[in-house]
């Protein structure tokens, strides 16, 4: 007995030697994915875990893009390194040309370039595309390119139409504009009455977003209802009448109104009661925006949308045997702000 005892006291450091380490590992992730799921840690990736990541499935829902969200064009995306900091925000002085003359032994000018603004958190979404075993020829592989981008597109879709709605809320929310910038439409001023008249009134937008700013507004976005009166007024159908054209386009409204683009918002979303809903509404929203793939965010423009480097993701497929489909798990992590308020303009009310 006491020779048993011995040797199991010899043994001991190795035994623990070995032992603990697991115990540690087993215990930390535990205290760990308890952590996450309570909100008291955030996931940061290590390059080791970021081997998880689909690479293929990942480039394709970053290059996803549904044409029907005009959010975009308002809020070009500019990627960041943070989930949250200060709204690089502009005012007039960014839009204005300085006195660079220098006199001999003078000193410089200065000027700051935009300045910090409020502060912004990148929000996270994420959802989960499911491919039935049933769809599959053969329920042992994983599904074919193919079918893995229908299943990270369609969920990429629900993802940006959230997105969408988040920027027509943003654009088309008063309290986000100056008395000057903003103006309810009634009466005759509305486009769906036979005597206003559009093209005066969008011009006087794009005026006041000239005068403020220094730079003339280049993006007009209009609701879907809004362009279905357009369609039919009056005033279009009588100046597109020596065009030879018998359509009235976006392209073919931008023309009239002298502006670069015109974007009209098809978009819907349902209720609770599952009733779909214009996401752009019966607002017109004119702005200046540097369009197209920034390189940085210290252009200014009406707003951007932060979102987080490299992202939106796709994590390796995963299969899932109750549901007897495999799951494809894509998260985006962005945030779409106003940047220069004086460089837009709202309009509601625009049709009853």
């Amino acid at each position: 007995m006491n020779e048993v005892l011995i040797l199991g006291l010899l043994f001991l450091p190795a035994l623990l030697l070995f032992a603990l380490p697991s115990m540690r590992n087993h215990l930390g992730l535990y205290f760990e994915n308890q952590m996450y799921k309570s909100g008291a840690l955030m996931y940061v990736m290590t390059p080791g875990q970021a081997r998880v990541i689909d690479p293929i499935l990942s480039t394709a829902a970053q290059g996803y893009k549904n044409a029907d969200y005009v959010g975009q064009y308002l809020f070009p995306t500019v990627p960041v390194d943070q989930r949250g900091g200060k709204i690089i925000t502009f005012g007039k002085e960014d839009f204005m040309l300085y006195n660079t003359g220098r006199a001999p032994g003078g000193a410089t000018k200065r000027v700051n370039y935009g300045y910090q603004g409020a502060p912004y958190a990148l929000e996270q979404h994420s959802l989960e595309g499911q491919v039935p075993f049933e769809l599959m020829q053969d329920a042992n592989q994983v599904p074919g390119i193919d079918t893995g981008k229908m299943a990270v597109n369609k969920t990429q879709n629900i993802i940006a139409l959230r997105l969408e709605k988040a920027q027509a809320d943003l654009a088309t929310n008063p309290a986000n504009y100056a008395a000057s910038n903003k103006r309810v439409l009634s009466g005759t001023d509305m486009f769906d009455n036979a005597s206003s008249k559009p093209a005066s009134i969008v011009s006087d937008a794009i005026e006041t977003v000239r005068s403020k700013v220094g730079k003339r507004a280049n993006t007009v976005v209009i609701g879907a209802a809004v362009f279905a009166d357009l369609k039919n007024h009056p005033e279009v159908i009588d100046r597109i009448k020596y065009t030879g054209r018998d359509v009235v386009t976006a392209e073919l409204l931008a023309a009239l109104w002298d502006v670069k683009r015109v974007y009209v918002g098809d978009a819907v979303w349902a209720d609770d009661q599952g009733t779909f809903n214009d996401v752009w509404g019966k607002s017109v929203v004119v702005a200046y925006t540097e369009i197209g793939q920034l390189q940085d965010q210290g252009l200014p423009s009406y707003g951007y949308t932060y979102q987080l480097r490299n992202f939106p993701i796709v994590e390796e497929p995963y299969v899932d045997r109750n549901a007897k489909s495999w799951i494809y798990p894509v998260t985006d992590e962005v945030q779409p702000v106003i940047a220069g308020a004086l460089s837009g303009f709202l309009m509601t009310n625009v049709v009853g």
